[in-house]
């Protein structure tokens, strides 16, 4: 979906009709809902029984927040002929169900539905509602807003939306309505930031579904797939998770699924029936957990009842469950040792904590994921990249969205509810379907859509208080103004195309910048006019310096641009009031600037061209290609080109036969093209900025600049329409290349927080058998990769979630774009051919790279920060003011803190909570090693920074803010002896395997089903050394964070108030009090 569908629907009475459906603020909870006898949680388990195998039944249902139906589709039921599935079904059987039988059990994950549902309900069935839930009966695990990815969402998205998830189960149900345990069961992959998120969000453990073939292979013949895994390499055990991968993917046991969207047989009982199969059904259940319970420690199994979207009719699965049950349990009197019991994950852990076992341990991730020797699930780290694009700016515009909201001087009634909209809409947006970019096209229109929705309601909200903190009260009431509100602080959403209607229309007109970062910002602004004379001037009437260059020809030329602007306005803003704004007025001149007419420099054939700053300086050689940079002392050769790989094409009906789609990479024969031998290019240079505009064929342009005082060089890359006039699907990358001896080793983020070192053909935790070699070597790249060796670093941040690798040494590749022709078989039911106005889609986007010696980290995760979250650019008309008028009638600089916070130090979040509360994160941007001053703890006075607030009080949360961090208790699980080997490196098992079914990965999951093709002997990592096990492993070090807040009364001339320390990587959340306003 592109940026420009996005924001071209005339959407206004859409907007009031979904505003009008956004439920209003949940009533303040402070303390759990309470019933005469509360019985929720671990205390509401069903007993095991000693001595005997205990197989915890978990009813479940997986209900996709959009996927092959969009979201309202799959909630009401409809588009049945697309897939049968209707979640309002789903959940009414359930509750029915619960209400009638005290013994009988469900969990339910995903928030965004539950609270769909909850409010079509009479208050009569809320509390019978709220008493399963106090009664453990109806048990919510997970709880966020909808069940995330892992690999293309970045940190603060996720937080975001378990945060809101879990206030409103908070909020409606209390203490009981907490979940406890993580339920990641679908994503396509797992990163080792998640695992510290649910810890610090004060989860106990987390169970998954999907794992690298060969990874599943390896621990369930060493009794390992469920381990405690060290979340952080800086956080020491506040970020261990108990983390379980599960047997099953999360289907019920072949032969076992009881739905009205299964073929399973019943278990028929009748006595006298000719069809009777009790027999059989148990005798075949033993088979299946005794096998089971050969690969797990201790007598305790988790059995996922359920797929997706069942329990349309609970009946069909509830009464089956009760038989087998009973008859199962009834051969305990015959000397049968195992037992059924309805149960949950949260008592399945609990049964696990109580074992008093040690356990294995985990220190990478869990990517990539393979589902067999040709399908690694690499391609969705980059499908449909302009979607991935548009949450990236929903994220960011939620951020000024709950700032200014919070800094509001007073709150219409729509602030709340338009707040709320966006809130969750960037919670559906973190959906393993929705962002990975793998849900069907007209699915990624409606997730489109309602981001469009969500900017126009919160844009209300932005613009009510920018006009607020922007009059100036004592300034006459003014003459021209025609509304309530004199300015627009209209969201230009065009601008990567260089596309503004009020800087093309309007003459004179303002740009308001609000900075959401807790630190004074210095940015470069580019403003899409019709000319090159224009002056701008800022609040103390100064005329800034300016410079004009040319729209790149490559964005002139895209179809159905609405744009007649032909230059980029250039200024620089400096000296940006953190969490604040300066405006600036833009006109013509009334002289003729003549001489900022930019025109490109003349190109010299036998020399190298040249652009850059004082301390950095990028060489381009006579093809037009990057050929050298010079940086931090250094002159180093480096080069930058455009290859596309060409997807493989089969029929999916066995491994080698794979097509590469939405889900899967896979390049045809492992081969890589060039897109161009000779490059076209244009040199612009001025005082502010020096560009080298590139065209590399008619379908893949670029602009490489150097900003006057910038650490960094960007390039800005424009692919599409991709052709197919071949009939081959493209995967387009670009390559980045330097003389660093590397040696196989690159760094990854991990959704944009710690790095992750990578290995080129290797995995930390099994003998890896790789048959792709370039699609197993890829690697979620959400903000960053990297390369070094003990001279030079070379980093490249990415402004959306990418695939990336480095192939060979000293190489970093990205993939930007990808258009297909066929579909890889995983669901979705169609190729990835995104088009657009007939055309395929074209995307254009950032990177920067950062070159220089090893110690610039501390660089890169500011720049990290700026690209994340720069000033948001806010357009107003004014033609109604002269620029004397607009500096004396308005205030035209604001911040809305007393002073910025250290250097290392993020506001990750500054946000409206319940009635005078606010509910704010701060972060340490930085790990343990990458900068020898400022990876030090920090501490500052949180008084200081938000004083102008009216703080009462505050008091420490966990992560997600909703339960207070010194009550959480969280589960210990004691780790393996380091020299106990028994379970880590020796395999378990009964007899030799000539030859293996995988188990399918193909969604929907709806049987369990093995794939018919085998996977001959000696394919899988743990076959090729059954005896012995060996595996490198670096220490693993890691540190035990501070906790301490130091707190004083908040009253007389008391200095120290209250003091936030903060250690390396360390997020604290606190609930703000506020005196409530007179």
């Amino acid at each position: 979906m592109s940026e420009k569908v996005a924001c071209r629907w005339p959407l206004f009475c859409l907007l009031v009709c979904v505003i009008g459906l956004v439920e209003g603020r949940p009533s303040i909870r402070e303390d759990p809902i309470t019933t005469d006898d509360p019985r929720c949680g671990y205390e509401s388990c069903h007993p095991t029984k000693p001595n005997m195998l205990n197989v915890h039944l978990i009813p479940h249902t997986h209900d996709d927040v959009g996927w092959l139906k969009t979201v309202d589709q799959y909630y009401y039921g409809s588009e049945t002929l697309i897939q049968k599935a209707g979640v309002q079904y789903i959940i009414d059987s359930v509750v029915d169900a619960l209400l009638r039988d005290p013994n009988k059990r469900f969990i339910y994950v995903e928030s965004a539905f539950f609270f769909k549902w909850w409010r079509e309900q009479t208050s009569e069935l809320q509390e019978k509602v709220k008493m399963l839930v106090n009664e453990g009966r109806l048990e919510f695990i997970g709880g966020a807003w909808s069940m995330n990815d892992e690999a293309t969402t970045h940190y603060q998205s996720v937080i975001d939306q378990f945060a809101w998830g879990l206030r409103r189960l908070n909020d409606t149900f209390g203490e009981c309505g907490r979940p406890r345990v993580g339920w990641q069961i679908d994503p396509f992959g797992h990163s080792r930031e998640m695992a510290s998120m649910f810890a610090n969000m004060g989860f106990d453990g987390m169970f998954f579904g999907r794992l690298d073939y060969q990874d599943k292979d390896n621990r369930l013949m060493t009794k390992t797939p469920e381990m405690i895994w060290h979340g952080s390499a800086n956080l020491g055990e506040t970020s261990d998770l108990f983390t379980g991968a599960l047997f099953n993917n999360y289907q019920a046991p072949a032969g076992f699924c009881f739905d009205i969207l299964c073929a399973d047989q019943p278990i028929i009982d009748g006595k006298h029936s000719p069809d009777n199969n009790v027999k059989e059904r148990v005798d075949t259940f033993f088979k299946f957990v005794t096998r089971m319970a050969e690969s797990y420690r201790t007598p305790n199994l988790l059995l996922t009842m359920g797929e997706d979207f069942n329990y349309q009719n609970a009946d069909m699965w509830y009464k089956n469950l009760d038989k087998l049950i009973k008859y199962a349990n009834e051969r305990q009197a015959n000397g049968s040792n195992i037992h059924l019991l309805y149960s949950t994950p949260s008592c399945y852990l609990k049964s696990l904590h109580d074992a008093g076992i040690t356990w294995p341990t985990k220190s990478d991730d869990f990517f990539p994921y393979a589902s067999d020797p040709h399908a690694y699930w690499t391609g969705y780290f980059t499908s449909r990249p302009t979607l991935k694009r548009y949450e990236r700016d929903g994220n960011h515009f939620l951020q000024v969205c709950k700032q200014l909201s919070a800094l509001a001087p007073k709150k219409a009634a729509p602030f709340e509810p338009h707040l709320t909209f966006m809130r969750e809409t960037m919670g559906i947006m973190q959906h393993h379907d929705a962002v990975t970019g793998t849900e069907k096209q007209k699915v990624a229109l409606d997730y489109a859509k309602r981001m469009s929705v969500a900017f126009r309601a919160c844009g209300t909200n932005t613009r009510s208080v920018l006009n607020q903190l922007s009059t100036n009260e004592g300034a006459q009431p003014g003459r021209r103004r025609r509304s309530a509100y004199p300015f627009e602080f209209k969201s230009c959403s065009l601008l990567n195309i260089s596309s503004c209607s009020v800087s093309e229309s309007n003459e004179p007109f303002a740009i308001t910048l609000y900075n959401p970062l807790a630190h004074p910002a210095n940015e470069y602004v580019r403003v899409p006019v019709l000319g090159y004379n224009y002056v701008v001037t800022d609040y103390n009437g100064a005329e800034l310096n300016t410079q004009v260059v040319p729209v790149p020809a490559g964005v002139s030329k895209i179809k159905h641009r609405a744009s007649v602007a032909k230059y980029e306005l250039i200024f620089l803003a400096s000296d940006l009031p953190p969490v604040g704004y300066k405006t600036f007025y833009v006109q013509k001149s009334d002289t003729d600037r003549g001489h900022m007419n930019p025109s490109s420099a003349p190109r010299k054939t036998s020399s190298l061209i040249s652009i850059g700053n004082k301390d950095l300086q990028l060489l381009f050689d006579t093809n037009g290609f990057l050929t050298e940079i010079q940086a931090d002392g250094m002159a180093r050769t480096i080069s930058q080109e455009f290859l596309y790989y060409v997807g493989a094409i089969g029929n999916n009906e066995e491994f080698l036969n794979r097509s590469s789609g939405a889900y899967i990479f896979r390049p045809l024969d492992n081969k890589v093209y060039a897109v161009a031998t000779q490059v076209d290019v244009e040199v612009y240079k001025g005082h502010l900025v020096e560009e080298v505009h590139q065209k590399f064929n008619d379908w893949i342009s670029q602009v490489v600049r150097v900003y006057r005082d910038k650490p960094y060089a960007e390039f800005e890359w424009l692919v599409g329409p991709i052709p197919i006039g071949d009939r081959k699907g493209k995967e387009i990358v670009t390559r980045f290349k330097s003389d660093i001896q590397s040696n196989g080793v690159f760094y990854t983020d991990s959704n944009g927080r710690e790095m992750i070192k990578r290995k080129r053909d290797h995995r930390d935790t099994w003998n890896l058998k790789l048959h792709e070699k370039i699609a197993g070597n890829y690697y979620p790249v959400t903000t960053k990769i990297a390369l070094e060796d003990d001279t030079a670093r070379m980093a490249i941040l990415t402004d959306r979630a990418q695939g990336g690798s480095s192939l060979e040494d000293g190489a970093l590749e990205l993939m930007v774009h990808r258009r297909l022709l066929h579909d890889d078989a995983f669901g979705v039911g169609e190729p990835l051919n995104e088009t657009e106005y007939g055309d395929g889609l074209i995307a254009r986007g950032k990177l920067h790279l950062i070159y220089g010696q090893p110690i610039q980290k501390a660089i890169e995760r500011q720049t990290q920060l700026e690209t994340l979250l720069p000033p948001w650019r806010f357009f107003s008309s004014m033609s109604a003011y002269t620029v004397d008028e607009w500096r004396t009638s308005f205030k035209n600089i604001y911040t809305g803190i007393t002073r910025a916070l250290p250097e290392q130090v993020h506001l990750l979040t500054l946000e409206p909570w319940h009635e005078n509360e606010l509910l704010v994160r701060f972060e340490h941007i930085l790990e343990k090693d990458e900068d020898p001053l400022l990876s030090k703890t920090v501490q500052f006075n949180i008084n200081d920074i938000l004083n102008t607030f009216n703080i009462e009080d505050i008091r420490e949360t966990t992560l997600d803010g909703n339960a207070w961090l010194y009550d959480t208790h969280r589960m210990e699980f004691v780790p393996d002896a380091e020299e106990d080997d028994s379970y880590n490196n020796y395999a378990i098992f009964a007899k030799s395997v000539k030859e293996v079914h995988l188990l399918s990965a193909q969604k929907p999951l709806l049987a369990t089903k093995y794939l018919d093709e085998a996977l001959p002997a000696g394919e899988l990592g743990a076959e090729s050394n059954r005896l012995k096990r060996k595996t490198q492993r670096e220490p693993f070090e890691r540190e035990k964070p501070s906790n301490t807040i130091k707190k004083s009364p908040l009253s007389g001339d008391d200095d120290t108030k209250f003091i936030i320390e903060l250690a390396p990587m360390q997020i604290r959340t606190f609930v703000v009090y506020l005196e409530k306003s007179t």
